[in-house]
């Protein structure tokens, strides 16, 4: 492992750990030994945190791969500190930010640990508490964009607009030329407008509502990040081969009977490169996110507003983010 000579190898550091519990409120602040590096990985030296609603829903529902002392997390920016022994020494000091395998030791802590392959390296002018809420809501919206082929103009629904990844999808479809509609709460109306939504209407459905009968068949795409059962209600707003791209859980069957609409549906899961993902995906995945992190530190795309607290303060951010107290992106600050 090559690392500055004023960085210990093989010290301990704070982290907040699962110890089963449900609750955010359940974590456990501790100390972990410092990680041995494997091939291809890098030490971060965490600066900040960002915390996504993924990150609350694991507490309660953990996968097999998690034990007792577990730390969380997904979302960080930082300074690489030290690197392994395939690594060249230039990633030393690189100011960057992460999206972390959720099957891994993650974000909440002091350091983390990932392969090099899943960095994105920061613009100079870009602070670590705005790029350590962009990964995981930004390259969501990417993903599902990309499933998409070029229609400039076509006509695009994105469902539950309001939220994270919402922000971005917006942004990026119109970027592309597609013309968006936002489905939210009416609160955020006015702010995707300024974003470049070109309409808004009121969502989430009702719990037993479905897509007007009278506006069916308009939409080249609908993105949904709401759930499995609301994709399925909005299928009906596609035109003839149309998208249906699920972000929050895919539809238990086809949208729509054989020689039907011919409607193409559409999975969207960022974990799922740290599992299957070769070198090629993650070249054209984190050439994404740098892209996108040079369009916010540009003022080409906005970013949510932050919503700062200290490391200390996890547990009650990470609560609060799981009932909706605030509006924006929830940070946590190291020292």
């Amino acid at each position: 492992m090559t690392a500055p000579d004023d960085d210990c190898g093989h010290c301990s550091y704070r982290a907040w750990t699962w110890r089963g519990g449900g609750a955010p409120g359940e974590l456990t602040l501790d100390r972990v030994e410092m990680p041995e590096l494997g091939a291809g990985e890098a030490l971060v030296r965490n600066a900040a945190i960002g915390l996504n609603p993924v990150d609350w829903k694991l507490l309660a529902a953990p996968p097999p791969s998690w034990h007792a002392g577990h730390v969380p997390g997904v979302d960080g920016a930082g300074t690489v500190i030290a690197v392994g022994d395939d690594l060249p020494s230039g990633w030393l000091g690189q100011r960057v930010a992460y999206h972390q395998n959720l099957h891994k030791p993650g974000s909440f802590a002091d350091y983390t640990a990932l392969p090099a392959r899943a960095l994105l390296r920061l613009p100079e002018t870009l602070d670590f508490a705005t790029a350590a809420g962009i990964p995981c809501p930004a390259l969501t919206a990417w993903l599902a964009l990309e499933k998409l082929p070029a229609r400039p103009g076509a006509r695009v629904l994105v469902s539950g607009a309001g939220g994270a990844v919402g922000n971005y999808l917006v942004q990026l479809a119109v970027a592309r030329g597609f013309t968006v509609t936002a489905l939210c709460h009416p609160r955020h109306w006015e702010r995707l407008r300024r974003l470049g939504a070109g309409d808004c209407r009121p969502g989430p459905l009702a719990d037993d509502g479905a897509w007007p009968t009278a506006e069916a068949g308009r939409f080249f795409a609908v993105i949904d990040s709401i759930s499995a059962d609301h994709a399925t209600r909005l299928a009906p707003a596609l035109e003839a081969n149309g998208h249906l791209v699920c972000i929050q859980g895919r539809p238990e069957s086809w949208p729509c009977p054989p020689f039907g609409p011919a409607l193409s549906m559409h999975e969207v899961a960022l974990g799922a490169l740290h599992l299957f993902g070769d070198d090629d995906a993650w070249r054209r995945l984190t050439a994404a996110g740098v892209s996108i992190l040079g369009d916010v530190a540009a003022g080409r795309l906005q970013p949510e507003t932050l919503v700062a607290g200290d490391f200390d303060a996890l547990p009650q951010m990470l609560e609060a983010l799981r009932q909706r107290r605030f509006s924006g992106k929830p940070i946590l600050r190291l020292t």
